[in-house]
């Protein structure tokens, strides 16, 4: 990949503040993109800013709830109206939580959902008119626990099999619109969100240790050139995909 594959794009981070999606700006600055940086840990977001614009990178943080379907039309208004253009929206905000089954309140439910499925579709909807207008791309992140059954993740896992229909409906949907929309499904990721997770009392860790993966976790920027292949030139062959990248978990 050049430093310059992305000069003159604009691409917008979600869960920038941290973890994969402060992975991914960075290296989208390195690229050379303008970036429009998105979570709702406004003082995290800002340093991730700080570090985007000493690369070089034209950078705006804009703080954004994405439960909240006003903080993301506003989101995708602010950047549209700072850069006059979006070319890539990279939806990486997530939540994750360990929860026995039984326990599952509908508020837990509700907002795993709503971090996980229903803010990525309004974020979506919002950016496709400008992401049509340049021919850009949306890359969702999901989880290969879309594609297992995963315990204790119930919620969670759930919520990225979701995603992963989410992104392959609207694929076809949009299959004659100038838009590529794809995603990806890693396994562990090394990050905050992941390091230190609340157990629950009880938890059968046999169980848990199935997802282990054998190779062990990824490191986030193991996974930032996978995102920015879907979301530039390089990866115009990709409509509707959901790229595997767990490390054998879900290999058998």
């Amino acid at each position: 990949m050049s430093s310059g594959e992305f000069d003159g794009k604009v691409v917008i981070v979600t869960g920038a503040a941290s973890g994969l999606g402060r992975a991914t700006a960075l290296a989208f600055a390195g690229a050379g993109a303008k970036l429009v940086v998105a979570d709702i840990d406004q003082d995290a977001l800002l340093a991730t800013a700080a570090s985007t614009t000493a690369l070089g990178s034209e950078t705006i943080a804009i703080t954004t709830n994405v439960i909240d379907i006003a903080s993301c039309a506003a989101l995708i208004a602010g950047a549209r109206a700072h850069f006059g253009r979006i070319d890539a929206l990279c939806n990486i905000a997530g939540a994750f939580r360990f929860d026995h089954a039984s326990n599952i309140t509908p508020e837990v439910w509700d907002k795993i959902f709503a971090v996980n499925v229903r803010g990525p579709f309004f974020l979506i909807q919002s950016a496709l008119p400008h992401l049509i207008e340049s021919s850009g791309a949306i890359v969702n992140v999901a989880s290969a626990s879309a594609f297992l059954g995963h315990a204790y993740l119930t919620h969670y896992a759930a919520s990225k099999a979701a995603l992963v229909n989410l992104t392959k409906s609207l694929a076809m949907e949009f299959m004659h619109a100038p838009v590529r929309i794809n995603a990806i499904a890693p396994g562990g990721i090394n990050t905050a969100m992941t390091a230190t997770p609340s157990i629950p009392d009880g938890i059968d860790f046999q169980l848990i240790g199935r997802y282990t993966p054998m190779r062990g976790s990824s490191e986030p920027e193991d996974l930032t050139d996978l995102v920015m292949l879907l979301a530039g030139p390089r990866g115009k062959a990709f409509h509707g995909a959901c790229l595997n990248a767990d490390r054998g978990i879900t290999a058998g």
